[in-house]
């Protein structure tokens, strides 16, 4: 490219010279027309956006361990400490599935820059990516979420936490550009991750479907395209002025020509049969085939007097007429005998009409938004990989991808940026692993991952069309101006002589985290050190939201008075703020203990958990009230309470009801680990260019126990079952995840 432009630059004249040159010595793009005047021989047509830029990240970031999920229980129902830990298992040795929670930008990034890359490679690369972006300009991240169970059960609608808010602006936030630039990037990443063999399958729908298949041919090339799969997803819609969208696209390319492809077949339909197919006298339906060469690319040789290029060997010919299987024409062609209960079906097309969404009496529904059917995907996977490849899904969701590649026994990585789509697929890859286990089949071991030390860009909003200096500079107002706003709503004075303190309210010092991402282990960590540097004992950390695993008793333990409090979304509005409503809460407190029996050295151990307390806010009741219909009702989160708003239809009188009648009504998952020290949390890390292992000095979370509620069974079991233990003093970590897919660790310390 080089040597062209500075050919082409040789061919310039001096008036376009100069002029090029005023261009680049003010630091502004050359006009258009020197992209044809320099490039033009090299590349025909060129995709453009507003803000279109090559650059890819290369950022490296460690990988965090948070848990690790190899032994799920049995079907076999617990409830009592009379009932053994169950230690069977049939995992698979090698590889470990991981589902990575955080930006799929630096987790692509990393993947493909960082140590784990080797370890992708030495197990064939990946050989399909799947992902179903947000390719709605009208989506958001509710969801339905259900509490209670039997005649209580009732179900309200979460709303999108700040991180997935930002991250939802950032894609749609400037319309088509915004997209175009996130998924580039994200699909240049990819497209370097993946195996030579390997295949992309990317769904949208008709308001993107064009853009992706331009971002799509510029980085794997027109000539890798292989197919746009229309599929039918439901039947007609009754919209009134437009005609109804029933259908999406997935498009498939290859990264070469050597892709895996395994053609797939449908069942024939009546229409198919009564065609072309009739039946012989023993009542059996048939069909004949042609046996000469499509095209006379075949080989030649005389049969019965005629010459010809035949579909088949001579051998193989005189093989069907053996066993029968050829019909002989009065014009002395033959014909194969192809009879129905022979056929594999019909070769599937790029029209799929055969499989429907999840419906909602259907097992697999979830109640989460764009949850793609597992037929899908299972003909996908099957299509394009066979048994033990690697495949991926950077938007993965409900799990839907990686449930069907665990039970047709691939290997996986999957990674979302919402908690609660994490949240959603631990449980049902958990599911996966009990249903294979109890079917006598292997299953693997799966990881859940943070990407650690999140990169803040993006940061509230930065004008991009400013110089690199003058973003700099606006970033950093930008900074300040969230800061002070957060200080101000949390009555706190500012203080500007620490590091990581930013503000103090009586005797405590305030610490605010990031706003497009996670208070992190890291972030802890460096404030507990500032603490013991200068002697502080008491800090008061808010955030919007808290990384996966955060032990948050372990940092109080070390003799610092830490409080981990919720930021609120009110904090955005300036008249809450100026009147002081808004309200800070502390994160999930967790009241757990243990449970010993037996005598001697034969004793055995399990968990009860014993209290669990939220203190989330939804929705303003009052305004809710006022809003509301006659006969209307509106479930909202108010006080760690959720409450069920409701207006009479006759006497428009407004009543609440509590909804969560018991504090176990805010779980949807707990999960124990008897030995929580005894495995470290080891990453790997490039320095000087050589690979090394590094304790972060967290530990792994080994779940070794779990009971959740189901879409099905939404029973909880309190008690854990019991394990045998010897003595000793354990450290024993219980997790409680919460119904908005909120987790909190609380770690026991127990003597034996």
């Amino acid at each position: 490219m080089k040597k062209v432009a500075k050919i082409k630059v040789m061919q310039l004249s001096d008036n376009e010279k100069r002029d090029a040159i005023k261009y680049l010595e003010a630091g502004k793009p050359l006009p258009e027309k020197y992209r044809f005047l320099l490039f033009g021989e090299t590349q025909e047509v060129e995709l453009l956006w507003n803000g279109k830029t090559n650059e890819v990240t290369n950022v490296v970031l460690p990988f965090q361990v948070i848990e690790q999920i190899d032994e799920p229980r049995s079907n076999e129902k617990f409830g009592t400490t009379d009932s053994l830990f169950d230690t069977t298992g049939r995992q698979i040795t090698g590889w470990t599935n991981k589902l990575i929670w955080g930006d799929n930008k630096l987790i692509l990034s990393s993947l493909k820059n960082g140590p784990l890359r080797k370890e992708i490679e030495a197990h064939g690369g990946l050989k399909l990516i799947y992902i179903d972006p947000p390719f709605d300009v009208g989506a958001d991240f509710s969801m339905d979420i259900k509490i209670g169970d039997g005649e209580d059960e009732e179900s309200f609608t979460k709303k999108p936490s700040v991180i997935e808010e930002i991250a939802y602006r950032d894609t749609w936030g400037k319309g088509a550009d915004s997209f175009i630039a996130m998924i580039y990037e994200r699909l240049k990443l990819m497209h370097d991750l993946l195996a030579e063999d390997g295949s992309i399958y990317v769904h949208c729908d008709w308001r993107v479907s064009s853009y992706m298949r331009l971002v799509l041919n510029e980085i794997f090339g027109l000539d890798n395209f292989i197919a746009e799969i229309i599929w039918k997803r439901s039947d007609s819609h009754n919209d009134s002025k437009t005609i109804g969208a029933v259908d999406d696209r997935i498009l498939f390319y290859s990264k070469g020509d050597n892709f895996i492809f395994n053609k797939q077949y449908v069942p024939m339909t009546s229409e198919v049969i009564d065609a072309w197919y009739k039946k012989d006298e023993n009542g059996k339906l048939y069909k004949l085939e042609n046996t000469l060469a499509p095209g006379g690319r075949g080989p030649i040789y005389d049969w019965h007097g005629v010459t010809r290029a035949w579909r088949y060997t001579k051998e193989n010919m005189k093989k069907l007429e053996d066993e029968g299987k050829l019909y002989h024409t009065k014009t002395g062609y033959p014909k194969k005998i192809v009879y129905l209960e022979e056929s594999k079906g019909v070769p599937i097309n790029t029209i799929w009409t055969d499989l429907r969404l999840v419906n909602r009496t259907s097992h697999e529904r979830l109640d989460y938004p764009t949850q793609k059917p597992e037929n899908l995907l299972e003909r996908i996977i099957t299509m394009s990989t066979g048994e033990g490849d690697l495949i991926a899904d950077f938007f993965c969701g409900s799990g839907t991808t990686l449930s069907v590649a665990e039970k047709l026994n691939r290997k996986w990585i999957g990674s979302d940026l919402g908690k609660f789509g994490i949240h959603t697929a631990r449980k049902r890859l958990i599911g996966v692993q009990r249903e294979l286990k109890k079917a006598g089949k292997d299953f693997r071991a799966f990881e859940i991952w943070n990407v650690g030390r999140y990169e803040r860009e993006n940061f509230l909003a930065v004008n991009d069309d400013l110089r690199a200096e003058e973003k700099a500079k606006q970033a950093v107002r930008k900074e300040k101006e969230f800061v002070k706003l957060i200080i101000s709503a949390y009555k706190a004075e500012p203080v500007d002589s620490f590091v990581n303190m930013v503000g103090k309210k009586r005797d405590r010092l305030v610490v605010v985290g990031p706003i497009n991402a996670p208070v992190s282990s890291k972030l802890v960590q460096d404030i507990v050190a500032e603490c013991k540097k200068k002697n502080i004992t008491k800090i008061d950390v808010l955030g919007f939201d808290y990384e996966m695993g955060l032990d948050f008793g372990e940092y109080k333990s070390q003799g610092i008075d830490i409080a981990f409090m919720i930021i609120p979304r009110e904090v955005f509005d300036k008249k809450a703020v100026e009147k002081g409503q808004v309200k800070f809460y502390d994160v999930a407190f967790i009241e757990a203990k243990p449970i010993i029996k037996g005598k001697g050295k034969g004793k055995e151990l399990s968990i009860e958990l014993s209290d669990f307390s939220v203190f989330y806010n939804q929705d303003d009741s009052g305004e809710v009230a006022e809003t509301l219909r006659p006969g209307g009702a509106k479930v909202v989160v108010e006080n760690g309470q959720v409450v069920k708003i409701s207006k009479d239809k006759t006497t428009e009188l407004i009543s609440k009801e509590v909804l969560t009648k018991k504090w176990s009504d805010w779980i949807d998952y707990w999960a124990v680990d008897f030995d929580f020290a005894s495995r470290k949390e080891i990453i790997k890390v490039i320095e000087n260019d050589e690979e090394k292992e590094v304790w972060t000095g967290d530990y792994i979370f080994d779940n070794e126990w779990q009971s959740f509620r189901t879409k099905k069974n939404r029973n909880l079991e309190l008690i854990s079952v019991a394990k045998e233990v010897p003595k000793g003093t354990y450290k024993v970590a219980v997790k409680v995840v919460d119904i908005f897919g909120n987790d909190t660790t609380k770690v026991l310390e127990v003597k034996i």
